[in-house]
């Protein structure tokens, strides 16, 4: 007799949520209005995917890579550090450490291993990583590039 009030209760719980998850508005299911904030490694790796999945910009994330490719840095204006950025899925990313507001990683090589915050934008290419230092105004969300121990903001 429990057993079947149990599965009567659970089957018309399951019966309600259904019938409202049909009627609730589309904008609450809509992945344009997921928050993306930071958790664990792996719902880090696909909330960077969704962002460029959405083309969405303007958001601050936490990741962890590999680096794969070592670039020039940028001299023109403000002075940024750039490398390129694998994650565990194979998407890459930009990352674009102004090196004015914040201390250069000198000892950065090809696949290390870093950890980042960081603001995302989206580009055709996978997107770019910025503002991976502190902000001198105190306007805008801290970020910093965490390498072998050491953390540059």
């Amino acid at each position: 007799m429990k057993n079947k009030k149990t599965a009567s209760i659970t089957a018309a719980i399951i019966a309600i949520a259904t019938v409202l998850f049909q009627y609730m508005e589309p904008n609450v299911l809509n992945k344009t209005n997921l928050s993306i904030e930071p958790s664990t490694a792996s719902t880090l790796q696909s909330n960077i995917e969704a962002l460029y999945a959405q083309r969405k910009s303007d958001k601050i994330v936490e990741i962890t890579g590999k680096v794969i490719k070592l670039l020039a840095d940028d001299v023109d204006g403000s002075k940024h550090q750039k490398f390129i950025l694998e994650l565990p899925s194979g998407h890459t990313l930009l990352v674009s450490h102004n090196i004015d507001l914040a201390p250069r990683i000198n000892a950065l090589k090809r696949n290390d291993t870093v950890t980042i915050k960081g603001e995302y934008e989206w580009t055709k290419k996978g997107g770019v990583l910025h503002w991976t230092h502190h902000d001198p105004r105190g306007k805008h969300e801290e970020g910093w590039i965490e390498h072998k121990g050491k953390r540059y903001n």
